[in-house]
């Protein structure tokens, strides 16, 4: 445990300036704040903050990020307040509390939406100032430390597989190589205990082998100094976690490694790396496709060096990665290596700095998502997709994550130029969309402004900037058609039951509807959605008349049983369901297209006789105050059977457009022995084809049998029910 004057002493060894009263003021703050709260391991709660403080002071931080680490919790779980911090340390030093502040005092029902409503937070937070990251990630450096102390196993496992999940690779984005590595060990020492003691034992075995490492180093040495280079080298083992990834990604033992030591060749400038390179393959045997530059091409998190792997002086193979002193310095410490807080400048500066563009550009990409796990999945996806390196016909570098297809490159460009994105062209070929991009491709696109998106272009996209592109126009192209489909389903309605409903009168009742909605568009949205149906605007339009109405319904049920029951059995045989009444017409509801197999209920409509709905079909709800129109029927024993009649059912296909896929959807509908009854095509793009396609089945088991059978070609993309 770290003591307030050992903390003053580390940040003044590279601050001699330090603001110590600033330090000493949140110091004693922190500790009335947290009085005689206590950690799990049953420490002092204060031994948390300081060991926070340190974590940062290892990374040579201000004054402000420093406080901040004494204060991080106090606004969590203390009884302080916003308003208290800023006035006795600042805004600064308030908004930088409140950033790294997890939403505690809201109520969440779910903990995984919880979760992923505290990163957003975090990310939104850490995308105007960089330094809640900083603190954020020596918070949970600490806590990992720490972690053998919680009690329940269950928990452990969860924070070990989110640290895996989101703060390792944040870390690893800003450049923090050791804090990446140290959390990474801690989560899967805690997640794979039996693992990681086989790995490490493996690894005591390998360093008491014959110093192969220190001679290897002096032949480095040696060998770069003889040829006139000044260079230092130095070798540093891969941690645990990383040799553990390396084995399962590319399926090898222990004894197969190569690189278990990455040896570290530092230069006086960046010409000389280039120079070292070329004296390193002349020395060694280069190790064909191992070549990468990320000083001409830099990693998004600022990370710099050349890396070759060679056959070393002894026969060993190994990878050396060659950079300046600066470049190193950036390696082994990230943003801290450059800090722009030491320097004195703005924070607009920092806003600016195109070292945290892609934060921000992160945050722009998860906007559009309202579902909080949604915004929470893609940007672990995000986080942890490797890079591919592509250029435009210019020469310009798009960085992409791996696996990422034309259309990823065109969204990176321009959202307009993906969205209207027709065809691609790498390196000079033209290429499908769903392609997979590789390093160094030259990508061109051709756009045309009748293009638009579809359901199926996220099925082969990477990026979640692409991702949330797609869906975004889907979602607003969706909107229309609930607009267009809520109008049609109001009018409907209002013929059915004999009303006029004005746009003026709707206008009039948008506040009283039981859904919160703004305007009539927001209405007639609503309608095509199901959160709202037309006897619940009419109930509050034409209120004078739901009591005649009401008795109009219960005249006409009582009129039809009346009528007798001498054709009843004809009809049930006729129509397949039984509770029916004699003399009334029978049609099938086309929202829900009932099927024999599934649970049916009558619904009695004043001139149109009996609708068959599914019960959980969502358009019952308009019915739900009105009990004396539903009516119990059941599928008949033939029915059931599935060989007397057809019944019509709706469904939706996406197929990839290309020559045959109709054949074959209409030869497996055949072989399934169902009928194509009528077929609308909703949307063609290059590579899709959406269909909605009425069919002729027996029931519900021919139904799933019959989508089992045609989900099974390779050009069948999706298959879902519609209403019609």
């Amino acid at each position: 445990m770290i003591r307030q004057y050992e903390l003053i002493e580390k940040i003044q060894a590279y601050n001699p300036k330090a603001d110590v009263a600033l330090l000493n003021r949140a110091y004693v703050y922190s500790m009335k704040a947290h009085g005689n709260q206590k950690r799990a391991s049953g420490q002092p709660y204060l031994v948390h903050p300081l060991e926070v403080a340190s974590i940062l002071a290892d990374l040579q931080l201000d004054d402000a990020t420093l406080a901040v680490g004494l204060l991080h919790d106090t606004l969590e779980d203390t009884l302080s307040t916003y308003e208290e911090i800023k006035q006795l340390f600042g805004e600064e030093i308030a908004q930088l509390t409140e950033g790294v502040t997890k939403l505690s005092r809201v109520a969440f029902h779910d903990k995984a939406v919880e979760q992923a409503e505290n990163f957003r937070k975090l990310l939104l937070a850490m995308s105007q100032d960089i330094r809640v990251l900083l603190v954020k990630l020596a918070d949970r450096v600490h806590n990992m430390r720490t972690l053998e102390h919680i009690p329940k196993p269950e928990k452990r496992a969860r924070i070990a597989q989110e640290t895996l999940d989101i703060y390792a690779p944040l870390a690893d984005r800003i450049g923090l190589h050791k804090v990446k590595l140290e959390l990474e060990d801690i989560a899967f020492h805690t997640l794979e205990q039996e693992e990681y003691a086989r790995l490490e034992k493996k690894m005591m075995e390998w360093r008491e082998q014959e110093n192969l490492v220190g001679r290897t180093i002096e032949e480095l040495e040696n060998d770069l100094h003889v040829a006139g280079a000044g260079a230092s080298v130095t070798g540093r083992e891969k941690a645990v976690y990383s040799i553990y990834r390396k084995m399962k990604r590319k399926s090898l033992t222990f004894e197969q490694l190569t690189d278990i030591i990455a040896y570290r060749v530092v230069v006086e400038d960046k010409r000389m790396c280039y120079e070292v390179l070329g004296l390193m393959h002349d020395i060694y045997k280069a190790v064909p496709g191992r070549f990468k530059d990320y000083i001409s091409a830099p990693k998004p998190n600022g990370y710099q060096s050349l890396h070759t792997s060679v056959i070393g002086p002894f026969g060993n193979r190994m990878e050396v990665q060659i950079r300046t002193h600066e470049m190193h310095e950036v390696a082994e410490a990230g943003v801290a290596a450059h800090f722009t807080y030491k320097e004195g400048k703005a924070q607009a500066n920092i806003a600016e700095n195109t070292q945290y563009k892609w934060i921000r550009q992160l945050v722009e990409q998860l906007q559009g998502m309202d579902d909080p796990e949604e915004f929470y999945e893609n940007a672990k996806v995000e986080l942890f997709a490797d890079n591919v390196f592509v250029f435009t016909p210019k020469g310009d570098l798009i960085n992409l994550p791996k696996g990422a297809t034309p259309l990823d490159f065109a969204y990176a460009i321009h959202s307009d130029v993906g969205d209207h994105c027709q065809a691609a062209r790498v390196n000079g070929i033209a290429v499908p969309l769903r392609r997979q991009l590789n390093n160094g491709d030259i990508v061109s696109i051709t756009t045309n402004q009748a293009q638009k998106p579809s359901p199926g272009w996220t099925e082969f996209v990477a990026s979640s900037r692409s991702k949330t592109a797609i869906n975004r126009y889907l979602r607003s192209q969706e909107r229309d058609d609930q607009l267009r489909s809520g109008k049609d389903i109001l009018a409907a309605a209002a013929k059915r039951d004999g009303y006029t409903v004005k746009e003026k009168e709707l206008t009039r009742i948008v506040k009283d509807l039981p859904v919160d909605l703004k305007n009539n568009d927001d209405v007639y949205a609503a309608l095509g959605q199901g959160r709202l149906f037309p006897r619940q605007i009419f109930d509050i339009l034409f209120a004078a008349d739901k009591a005649a109405e009401a008795a109009q319904a219960k005249a006409a049920q009582a009129d039809t049983f009346a009528i007798g029951k001498a054709q009843e059995a004809k009809n049930d045989a006729e129509i397949g369901v039984e509770g029916l009444m004699a003399g009334m017409s029978v049609h099938f509801s086309k929202c829900c297209s009932p099927l024999p197999g599934e649970h049916i209920v009558g619904i009695i409509s004043t001139g149109r006789g009996i609708s068959i709905h599914v019960k959980n079909c969502k358009n019952l709800e308009q019915f739900s105050d009105q009990p004396d129109r539903f009516m119990p029927v059941k599928w008949s024993k033939d029915a059931s059977k599935g060989t007397s009649r057809f019944y019509v059912c709706r469904l939706r296909f996406i197929l990839q457009n290309e020559p045959g896929s109709l054949s074959t959807l209409s030869t497996a509908i055949f072989n399934a022995d169902a009928n194509v009854t009528n077929i609308f095509t909703e949307h063609r793009a290059s590579d899709t084809l959406t269909l909605r396609c009425e069919i002729e089945v027996y029931n519900k088991e021919h139904l799933n049998r019959l989508i089992a059978q045609i989900g099974a070609h390779k050009t069948v993309i999706a298959i879902e029910k519609t209403s019609g």
